[in-house]
């Protein structure tokens, strides 16, 4: 197992960059460039050429070596969600597992009793956070492959390979990671984001995905004389909410089953306001599922008066898999390099969304590879060292099978 794969890791999830929503400076916070800057000036040490923007978006290049028409890229973002803070990361490195439960930090616990998945990797290193705080495999895993990758196929010149991209992004987790990404200058024909979970798996489906902003307009008085006057803007998002299937709630949902995410919600009798996410794979679906929305903001309108409820609905991103099909080889021959490296490939949905999405659209078909992370977005985030080595087995199968792809 390559050590400075791991060492690398640990050092990038102990920088803070989590991404702020609704942000108006981009990147959304400047914490994030001090990551970004770091790998432009470690990869410039090592000796691939790169530059940053004035978006902080980080661009390298490494030549090829043989002949071949192919540039190949690998991408991966910077930023950890904001969904738990990422400042102050203190990983735990748990070498040879034995399966039981992992003592985090103010007494919580890494176990197998609510997380099973942790039985498949007995034997292997856990790295995790100490519970305080995310880990940030999503997407530092990803990160440190590629960095480590770079590393590799400049001291090891023998390996061949054709035109190499990498780029590094941030506010990925804020849907905004690719708003300023300048394909043309990334020059790839095809890449890859590194930003998948559990080893083997092997992503080129998506949501389509949109988020809806409600702002409920009450009537606050005094309770005592509220008799056909008051109008409780908290209860009118409840039945908004109500009006949904509750089956569509994501706790009920897998696989291509899409759902609507309730995310926030704050406010109180006068005035009340809520997020939510829509999401589902199926284009049909996807526009049946904003149109209920409306509908259901539309009825309580004409119940408690126009203007009560508004909706504001934005598209984030589409499902990749039109864009990807043309280039289908990108995804045979991720399988191709999977099963080379031992890895059984696991082609699967993305019950969410990645820069390749929005990156298909823009002309750089983007398959999406595992980083060996999983429970991302959460204190019990954790990735496995092991499957880190494999992913980066992975990717020098790929720089050697498309050194030869014209």
């Amino acid at each position: 197992m390559n050590d400075k794969l791991t060492e690398r890791f640990l050092k990038y999830v102990r920088i803070d960059t989590e991404s702020v929503p609704d942000s108006e400076q981009f990147p959304s916070s400047a914490k994030q460039k001090v990551l970004l800057n770091m790998l432009c000036d470690e990869l410039n040490a090592m000796g691939v050429f790169a530059q940053t923007d004035d978006y902080g978006y980080v661009y390298a290049s490494i030549p090829a070596n043989v002949k071949s028409g192919y540039s190949l890229g690998f991408i991966a973002h910077v930023d950890t969600s904001c969904a738990v803070s990422g400042s102050n990361v203190k990983p735990i490195v748990t070498r040879n597992y034995d399966g039981k439960d992992i003592e985090l930090a103010e007494g919580r616990k890494l176990s197998p009793k609510e997380f099973p998945d942790l039985l498949r990797h007995v034997g292997q290193t856990v790295i995790s956070s100490d519970g305080t705080t995310l880990l940030g495999a999503d997407d530092k895993a990803g990160v440190a492959v590629i960095m480590t990758l770079a590393e590799t196929l400049v001291s090891h010149p023998e390996i061949q390979h054709g035109a190499i991209r990498i780029a590094f992004t941030h506010d990925e987790e804020v849907g905004r990671g690719t708003d300023f990404f300048d394909v043309k200058r990334f020059g790839a024909d095809g890449a890859y984001t590194v930003d998948g979970g559990g080893a083997g798996e092997l992503e080129y489906e998506n949501f389509n995905a949109a988020s809806a902003k409600v702002r409920v307009r009450g009537m606050s008085v005094h309770p005592g004389s509220a008799k056909d006057v008051m109008l409780n803007a908290l209860l009118v998002l409840m039945e908004l909410q109500s009006m949904l299937p509750a089956e569509q709630n994501p706790r009920y949902t897998s696989g291509y089953e899409g759902f609507y995410h309730l995310d926030a919600m704050q406010g109180g009798c006068d005035e009340a306001t809520a997020d939510y996410i829509i999401r589902d794979h199926d284009r049909a679906k996807f526009e049946a599922k904003k149109k209920l929305f409306c509908e259901a903001a539309d009825f309580l309108n004409a119940k408690y008066g126009e203007g009560v409820v508004t909706v504001r609905i934005t598209d984030s991103y589409y499902n990749m898999k039109e864009k990807i099909l043309p280039h289908i080889h990108l995804v045979e021959n991720a399988r191709l390099a999977m099963e080379q490296a031992g890895v059984a490939p696991k082609i699967v949905p993305i019950r969410g969304g990645t820069d390749g999405a929005r990156l298909s659209y823009e002309g750089l078909p983007c398959p999406n590879l595992f980083t060996g992370g999983y429970n991302c977005h959460g204190r019990y985030e954790y990735a496995i060292a092991e499957e880190m080595q494999a992913c980066l087995d992975v990717l020098l199968n790929l720089v050697r099978i498309y050194a030869r792809h014209s």
